[in-house]
């Protein structure tokens, strides 16, 4: 693991980019977040087999890049949620105050970067999530039928423990109080760490509220690399997680 920092002075927030075999998409989501914002940016290379770690870096060494740009490389591939806790460690042992995360496949859309800033910084919620489900008005794509389905079982599941009353529990474009992350030991490597998550912000008595984001998909046909691409056993999996955090309650 290694960490490529430009010289400027630090932010206030972090936005944290998890990236693996994003080199289609890598150069153009960097370029819209700094369009967006200038918080300092992250980005967490799980192992990538492709080009994505070159190009990072080929920005991060442009000499005319605005704000400082962290890169975290993972030597091989760790999962989903192994990189979202670096990046959550990272803005913890730096004393961040808000971690923002978007996922690097274009499906999610920078501009709203400074709405979830200026919401989180209110300060009336722990964690502002958003959701492709909120609005009918932003379903731009359908979703695949397998994942839609899975969302809403596991959805279901996590509001009856939580009451959160969430309409999305996967989507990766969160933003945080690092205060309140502080208080979860976020352990699960794989795609299933969102659910660990909403199971200890509710033991921990974390807020939440979401916020509308659009419903986007750029590759229907992507896959989650491994037996998780069977509906039945991601399924499996995601109840695996929530009875573990359950019984531990």
């Amino acid at each position: 693991m290694n960490n490529v920092i430009n010289n400027q002075a630090k932010t206030e927030s972090i936005i944290l980019v998890p990236i693996y075999n994003e080199q289609k998409h890598i150069f153009n989501v960097l370029r819209e977040v700094r369009k967006y914002s200038p918080e300092d940016l992250l980005v967490v290379n799980d192992g990538s087999t492709d080009e994505s770690k070159e190009i990072v870096e080929e920005i991060a060494s442009c000499a005319k890049l605005k704000g400082k740009l962290i890169i975290i490389n993972h030597s091989e591939n760790e999962g989903y949620g192994e990189s979202l806790i670096d990046g959550i460690n990272f803005a913890r042992d730096n004393n961040y105050r808000y971690l923002l995360t978007l996922d690097c496949d274009e499906q999610h859309e920078p501009e709203l970067i400074p709405q979830f800033l200026e919401e989180i910084k209110k300060g009336e919620f722990e964690i502002i999530s958003g959701s492709r489900y909120l609005s009918f008005q932003k379903q731009m794509d359908v979703p695949p039928e397998d994942r839609y389905t899975i969302n809403r079982k596991i959805t279901g599941l996590i509001n009856e423990i939580t009451g959160y009353e969430l309409t999305d529990s996967f989507c990766g474009f969160k933003v945080y109080q690092m205060e309140g992350l502080k208080k979860l030991e976020l352990t699960e490597k794989g795609y299933g760490l969102p659910l660990q998550l909403w199971i200890q912000a509710y033991k921990n008595n974390l807020t939440v509220k979401e916020l509308p984001i659009s419903m986007i998909y750029k590759d229907k046909d992507r896959t989650f690399g491994n037996y998780l691409d069977d509906p039945k056993k991601r399924l499996t999996y995601y109840q695996k997680i929530i009875d573990s955090e359950v019984r531990n309650a």
